[in-house]
């Protein structure tokens, strides 16, 4: 007798994250029958799913706890508050499907995983075989640095490291985006002679920045000027003058790694204008000193998606930006070298599209391997 088909329940696949993890698995093909999705909603009960190739049923209430209780697999990408709301309650009818989430409600819980495949695909087949059900995305800027540098770490040639980030308005969410193009929007908008080559170049920069510090100008959700600025905070506070952003690279890289020996990581999180990729330059102390030669090859090997750029000016600026990047899965490591403070300090520039390997990606990839052991 055939297996009946596991059963996938999907949540939040409407917003930013979820509607690239729906393209993502329409472009590899992830809707190959073998299963059947279900699409839930908050707010559209009965309504039509999104169209992935094969029949689904009408969308599902989100918040039925029955429903979801159904299915053998369920991956949101709704956000924290759903996670904290449904997850109790689900797992409280003895519910013992995987349940994978994009958000980061249940990263640090001592019974979930966060996933990174291939950084630590290891720790997650472990968690399958020892029946770990909640797997969940790490966080953006992490996730794109163990997936530029996952080669050093491999090698245990990471004493410490500090990051200083250069974070997209993705990473604050739609409304961000739409907002740091409404400043710009404003900015454009100043006295077109002020712009002439032969005009006025401080009455021009006198012009934009009286836009930018208008009670007109569009700071609702960033709640100061982005464009033509940044912001040098991310998140809310926590101990020690860290921003919540900063103490995840510490928290989540360990985890990730599944470190014995945790490796300090510390920084300064700053969020730019650029759209959805985040950047990030890096200091790392390495534990003895190890050929350049050495260090890029072992960066270039770790995965299929990472590059080790050139350190010249014209491969810097054609293949090291977010403009460079935006939409695929590369992740550009340049600028490498060793400093003048020692030959055991190196250098280095990062860049990652936040919504793919950041978010998306690695619930994708989740997903399948869940299937895989599922189907086994």
């Amino acid at each position: 007798k055939a297996m009946a088909k596991l059963s996938v329940g999907f949540v939040g696949w409407r917003g930013m994250v979820g509607s690239v993890l729906m393209e993502r698995m329409l472009k590899e093909k992830d809707f190959d029958g073998s299963y059947n999705p279900f699409f839930f909603t908050t707010s559209n009960v009965g309504g039509k799913g999104p169209d992935v190739g094969i029949d689904a049923p009408p969308l599902l209430d989100a918040f039925d706890i029955k429903e979801l209780g159904k299915m053998n697999i369920v991956l949101t990408c709704q956000g924290g508050d759903y996670t904290n709301e449904v997850h109790p309650k689900l797992r409280a009818t003895g519910w013992d499907g995987y349940w994978i989430d994009a958000a980061s409600a249940l990263r640090m819980k001592d019974n979930a995983i966060i996933v990174l495949d291939p950084v630590n695909r290891a720790t997650i087949d472990q968690g399958l075989k020892d029946g770990v059900k909640d797997y969940v995305g790490g966080n953006c800027t992490v996730s794109l640095m163990l997936m530029g540098l996952g080669g050093l770490f491999e090698k245990g040639w990471v004493e410490w490291m500090s990051s200083m980030t250069y974070q997209a308005a993705s990473g604050a969410g739609a409304k961000n985006m739409r907002e740091l193009v409404g400043q710009m929007e404003a900015i454009g908008a100043v006295d077109p002679a002020l712009k002439d080559p032969r005009g006025d170049i401080l009455g021009l920069d006198r012009a934009v920045t009286t836009v930018m510090t208008a009670d007109s100008f569009p700071t609702d959700n960033f709640g100061a000027p982005l464009a033509g600025s940044l912001i040098a905070w991310i998140d809310k506070a926590v101990d020690d003058g860290q921003t919540k952003e900063e103490w995840k690279g510490v928290a989540e890289t360990n985890k990730i790694l599944n470190t014995t020996e945790r490796i300090p990581i510390d920084g300064c999180c700053v969020r730019i204008g650029s759209m959805r990729c985040h950047s990030q330059a890096l200091t790392i102390k390495l534990k003895r000193d190890i050929p350049m030669s050495e260090i890029e090859a072992a960066i270039a090997a770790h995965n299929e998606w990472v590059e080790v750029v050139p350190n010249t000016k014209e491969d810097t600026l054609k293949r090291l930006s977010p403009a460079a990047i935006n939409g695929t899965l590369k992740v550009p490591v340049g600028r490498l070298r060793k400093m003048n403070i020692g030959p055991e300090y190196l250098t280095c520039f990062t860049v990652g599209d936040q919504l793919l390997w950041g978010a998306a990606e690695p619930v994708r990839r989740m997903l399948n391997i869940a299937l895989e052991s599922l189907k086994k």
